[in-house]
């Protein structure tokens, strides 16, 4: 289970947002897709989960039942509230959009990112093209309750991220869920912005953008590997609170909370 590295060389800037590419899900997916697991839905409220199978973590095995999708006639992006169309938004460090993967033209450039030792020590995910293709692809693939993202900033793609819905994600299983949170995988690309207060700037401008863009939202989670510290570190300092220790596949984690009530005060 791939952590956020939110500390984790230039590359040619993208001009404008993609349209929208489909719905995806979120970054445990990796390897082999195990037997599903029963959800049951509560209309708007979140969902209860059903392990029927013990120790199967794969987000693309929740399946979400025809009758909560069939809500959302409109297409899965309403299950992130249209992320695609969020626009971009102006932070201290320059302006900042989160743009939609696009597999045919960024897998080499998340690829490389993926095979840094600095990121692959947590991502898990360093190896061949194809086994960061299907990662993507599982994805873009899915029902539309993770979406994973390019992060541009002033037009140049610099850091990959995954938001996701954690009400409707393993890892609801380990913490004490709410309807409609939210949750943030991150990697910052190139050695060169790491370190410079980057990720903690973009942490907190994204989680506001979530906050915003969600309405039904209160609560913005990330759960970093305890053993990345940088990427606590950087998260508490975007206003994140450590809120626990949970115990994840692969790792053990800091359960990180950005409130919409304390976003002021943090």
């Amino acid at each position: 289970m791939p952590p956020t590295d939110a500390n984790a060389g230039p590359s040619s800037a993208r001009p404008g947002a993609p349209a929208p590419t489909g719905a995806p899900a979120h970054e445990r997916i990796v390897g082999p897709r195990a037997d599903s697991v029963g959800v049951r839905s509560a209309p708007f409220t979140g969902f209860a989960i059903d392990d029927d199978d013990g120790d199967c973590e794969d987000t693309l095995d929740l399946r979400l039942p025809a009758e909560f999708l069939a809500l959302f006639a409109g297409g899965t992006a309403y299950l992130l509230d249209q992320l695609p169309a969020w626009g971009p938004v102006v932070t201290r460090v320059g302006s900042f959009h989160l743009v939609p993967v696009r597999v045919d033209e960024d897998l080499p450039l998340i690829h490389r990112w993926m095979n840094d030792p600095a990121v692959a020590e947590f991502w898990k995910l360093a190896g061949p093209r194809n086994r960061t293709e299907d990662h993507l692809r599982a994805q873009l693939d899915g029902d539309g309750r993770s979406m994973p993202c390019l992060g541009m900033l002033d037009g140049t793609p610099m850091s990959y991220w995954e938001i996701y819905r954690a009400d409707l994600d393993p890892l609801a299983r380990h913490y004490p869920v709410r309807p409609q949170d939210t949750g943030i995988h991150l990697l910052v690309g190139d050695a060169a912005d790491r370190g410079r207060g980057l990720g903690s700037s973009l942490l907190r401008a994204v989680a506001d953008l979530i906050l915003d863009r969600r309405p039904g939202c209160a609560r913005v989670v990330a759960e970093p590997d305890l053993g990345n510290t940088p990427s606590v570190a950087a998260f508490l300092s975007a206003g994140f609170r450590y809120a626990d220790e949970v115990d994840l596949p692969g790792k053990r984690a800091a359960l990180m909370i950005r409130d919409r009530a304390l976003r002021d005060v943090l």
